[in-house]
């Protein structure tokens, strides 16, 4: 069914620009006085155009979304400026005015679709709400409407899932749902805040070449923030760089990514991965095998009706699989990374090597025989250590950073107790983080902080081999690289093997010896980082591969350099 007409809205000045912000400043009120979240910002978003603002968390990105969709906190203190909408200047208008304006005129897709899918309502009724509030149309007409709407996202079965509930459709559905919403309107103007962030790599790309596709088709002026330079490269045409709340740079994307000024952009690019940079440090020769997986599996039972749509037909028969037949070795000394999508079998995999999850074949480690969760012992918990991609879930809020690290210390006496002060402190210093926040709580640090006391645990232990689970997906571009040098110099410090499990192959092909792809809990394809683009690769590793963006796109060139 193709989309049908409806109501249009009062037509704009085509001559005025969508978005126009002027000379724009904004503080929050603290405890410790006025912090300044945007200073003088000058901002233009023209008819059909769309505009990229990145930077690092903290920069004031999300402070500028609000702003402009006029949703800010009590605390919010606005030291002048202008925000206008074709126009139309947003600061003059009253709360229950704007009411009007977000979804009719102005729409906003965010980082977790979750948090903008009501959980109690089916698909359909939050659709179908608004657009017979934003458009008038009747329920009917909305359905009917709606319907049209998630099948031009690429939703195959659009009637099924305006049935649905939001907790019955994958991420990457609810994310199409959420953009067919903003579509539905259309509204002069959308912001995107980090829109894949939480998606695995193949349904990311997906959901960008959906958003190209509708801006195409409709012709709308957006504004696309994010902190991943590869992305922005490959849906904006502009490009402003916000760092502690002053934008620093801004012009067509192909010049400032290419030929940057500002010292900030030079950074944020040269840390974004680029597989033709070798990181990592030389394996040990002849290689040594330290973990064998001999036809791992791991059985849930049958799948259930949500479970079926996007695993295989053979799933029914078989049992819902996280993992199945799965075997490949870790060398002493090596990484390996592991990547796939999400439910590819990847974090399965890690939970077995830690000893987490019950299993079906052999796990050898170190020459020694496990057929079961059962046989593994304090001693193996010990040398094999998980860092997951959470910190804040794996930090015990209640405790120190000191306290959380001496754990390990004391659980394994790995030193005597008169010298677990000072083994912490050294800790903290391997994670480049300074002795005296061991007195500090989790709260009190940076994500990327956190993520390093996570690591310190991990090492704190004397482990032979380190997890690491998406240890660097939440995390900037520019902390992501120094956490994952921090990896590489404890790898080559300590001699301990690592598995890093990662959907970003820019970065683990900067860090791996070797690749291990996972596909519907199979293992589907294992090289050298040098074969990645080897015509033997399975198709869906040459599927991945494509999906990430060219490094080329964001490299300085020599003459500016």
């Amino acid at each position: 069914m193709s989309l049908a007409p409806a109501p249009t809205k009062a037509a704009s000045s085509t001559e005025k620009p969508a978005l126009a912000i002027r000379n724009y400043s904004l503080s929050y009120k603290t405890d410790s006085g006025l912090v300044t979240a945007l200073k003088n910002i000058d901002l233009t978003i023209g008819k059909g155009q769309t505009i990229g603002l990145v930077g690092e968390s903290g920069s004031g990105k999300s402070s500028m979304a609000w702003s402009i969709m006029r949703y800010l906190p009590p605390n919010a203190v606005e030291d002048g400026g202008a925000i206008r909408l074709a126009g139309e200047e947003l600061l003059d208008y009253t709360p229950r005015q704007m009411l009007d304006i977000r979804g009719s005129r102005m729409a906003m897709v965010f980082q977790d679709p979750s948090t903008s899918l009501n959980p109690t309502m089916r698909i359909g009724e939050q659709i179908a709400e608004t657009l017979m509030r934003h458009r008038g149309l009747t329920k009917i007409e909305a359905y009917a409407y709606a319907e049209a709407a998630l099948a031009r996202t690429g939703i195959t079965r659009p009637k099924e899932m305006l049935t649905r509930y939001p907790h019955e459709a994958s991420g990457g559905e609810k994310q199409r749902v959420v953009i067919a919403t903003a579509f539905a309107c259309e509204p002069e103007l959308i912001i995107f805040d980090e829109p894949t962030t939480a998606l695995d790599v193949l349904t990311a790309r997906q959901i960008l070449d959906l958003f190209n596709k509708l801006r195409e088709e409709t012709n709308v002026s957006a504004l696309y923030i994010s902190h991943d330079l590869g992305l922005v490269s490959r849906v904006v045409d502009e490009v402003s760089v916000l760092h502690h709340g002053v934008i620093v740079e801004s012009g067509p994307v192909k010049e400032v990514f290419r030929r940057p000024k500002a010292d900030y952009t030079r950074q944020l690019i040269g840390a974004v991965p680029n597989p033709d940079r070798w990181l990592g440090v030389d394996a040990p020769m002849p290689p040594k095998t330290l973990v064998k997986l001999d036809a791992i599996g791991v059985q849930y039972g049958a799948p259930s009706k949500f479970q079926k749509m996007f695993w295989p037909d053979d799933a029914e028969k078989a049992g819902y699989w996280g993992a199945k037949d799965v075997s490949f070795e870790v060398r002493k000394g090596e990484l390996l990374g592991v990547v796939g999508e999400s439910g590819s079998g990847k974090s399965t995999i890690a939970k077995v090597l830690a000893g987490l999850q019950d299993f079906h074949g052999k796990l050898e480690f170190d020459g020694k025989s496990i057929t079961t969760r059962k046989e593994i012992d304090k001693e193996y918990r010990r040398r094999v250590q998980l860092v997951f991609q959470h910190p804040d879930a794996s930090l015990n809020p209640r405790q120190k950073i000191g306290t959380i690290i001496a754990r390990p210390l004391k659980l394994y006496g790995i030193v005597p107790r008169e010298k677990i002060s000072a083994r912490v402190a050294e800790l903290l210093e391997m994670v480049r983080l300074p002795a005296d926040f061991a007195n500090r709580y989790p709260h009190q640090l940076s994500g990327g902080q956190k993520q390093r006391v996570a690591i310190a645990r991990a090492f704190a232990a004397e482990p032979d081999l380190v997890i690491c689970d998406e240890v660097t997906a939440a995390l900037d571009v520019s902390v992501q690289a120094a956490v994952a040098e921090l990896l590489v110099k404890l790898q080559k410090d300590t001699g301990t093997a690592c598995v890093f499990i990662t959907h970003d192959l820019n970065l683990i092909r900067q860090l791996a010896h070797r690749i291990a792809v996972m596909y519907h809990g199979k293992l589907v394809d294992l090289f050298d980082r040098d074969d990645a683009r080897s015509e033997e690769r399975d198709a869906y590793t040459k599927a991945l591969l494509d999906a990430v963006p060219v490094p080329e796109t964001l490299s300085v060139t020599p003459a500016e350099a």
